[in-house]
């Protein structure tokens, strides 16, 4: 039996439109379960199943939606990837999990595979090292919605950008510091080839000229922010004649590093050396004393992330007329036991 016929069929049966059948065939959310689980039933019944592949193709869209990330394991990053996958399947997409590993090969060819995928939209958090974003060409030559997230592109690219307020969030941090008292801050940051750490540095920066606080070159390093890395650069840092009273890391792993090393050293905090870190990773609550950092809202990315893409992938004109300027998330302060006045 032809498929249109087995949708006629099921559609006189239950007293339904063939239109209702096929949406629940597909699982459209916004028919009712009971209606689906009729439908389906007696689809079984008549021993007929939906072909997806063969529907996409025929409506050129598969319903998915591809995002790529840098490290899944990152908490920012699962909490984001977390809300954007409810939303989307409240929608009816299935959301497809990329994983570069913050490598710029790894991140071109998971573009080039969601790409013959057929997905009706991508999400991107580039990589550390990503400069050239030639490799996402392909998807806006094709008018295939892309937004970036987080880690963006630092000049112009044709595509939506939602991103955090990272240069107010270095800002907040080292003027935190600053109005405790702290005259000697250090800072820990990733790549400059990264968005986020330009942008957090850049606030470090305008924090102490705009409260006249020395900068000290031999105090700021740039490299991935593990921990072994973290460790290393403070331990180099406690070795300075002229010790530092702050500290201000670009992650909250670089800013747990700091306080071990200083545990280590008998160096207590806050008394003597403040920590401030950056994304509100559950770690940074739990470890005593607790530490201040700034709030992400990864929540919030990933609510944002889930109605411009799908804004994108309904929108009637095309996709580079519907460009705006960068969404900007919010940050929050978080102030813990690690920078408070005993």
């Amino acid at each position: 039996m032809s498929k249109n016929k087995t949708f006629i069929e099921i559609a006189k049966a239950l007293g339904i439109s063939p239109s209702t059948v096929s949406r629940a065939l597909n699982d459209h959310p916004r028919i009712s379960n009971e209606t689906k689980q009729k439908v389906k039933k007696l689809a079984l019944e008549l021993d007929f199943t939906l072909n997806p592949m063969a529907s996409s193709f025929r409506s050129n869209k598969t319903q998915t939606i591809g995002i790529i990330v840098p490290r899944i394991s990152f908490y920012f990053h699962a909490t984001v990837l977390t809300v954007v996958q409810n939303l989307l399947w409240k929608e009816g997409y299935q959301l497809i999990i990329c994983q570069s590993n913050d490598s710029p090969e790894v991140e071109k060819e998971l573009v080039n595979t969601l790409y013959a995928s057929r997905v009706d939209g991508v999400i991107a958090a580039t990589t550390l090292y990503t400069t050239d974003f030639s490799h996402y060409d392909i998807l806006t030559r094709k008018q295939i919605p892309l937004v970036f997230y987080d880690r963006v592109p630092v000049n112009y690219y044709p595509a939506q950008i939602v991103k955090g307020d990272d240069y107010k969030g270095g800002f907040e941090a080292a003027e935190h510091l600053i109005k405790l008292g702290c005259k000697s801050i250090a800072h820990i940051s990733g790549p400059l080839t990264c968005n986020l750490y330009k942008d957090r540095y850049a606030g470090y920066i305008d924090a102490l000229k705009k409260y006249k606080i020395p900068y000290r070159q031999e105090m700021v390093f740039f490299h991935e922010l593990s921990m072994d890395n973290a460790v290393e650069s403070i331990q180099k840092i406690f070795k300075m004649e002229t010790k530092p009273d702050g500290i201000f890391t670009a992650n909250d792993t670089s800013a747990i590093g700091a306080l071990m090393v200083a545990r280590e050293l008998g160096i207590e905090v806050p008394k003597e050396f403040k920590i401030v870190g950056y994304s509100n990773d559950p770690r940074s609550s739990i470890i005593s004393p607790g530490i201040t950092t700034i709030d992400q809202h990864p929540e919030i990315v990933g609510q944002q992330l889930a109605i411009t893409i799908l804004d994108l992938i309904r929108g009637t004109e095309t996709k580079v007329e519907l460009i705006t300027e960068p969404t900007i998330t919010p940050i929050t302060l978080t102030i813990r036991e690690s920078s408070k006045v005993l």
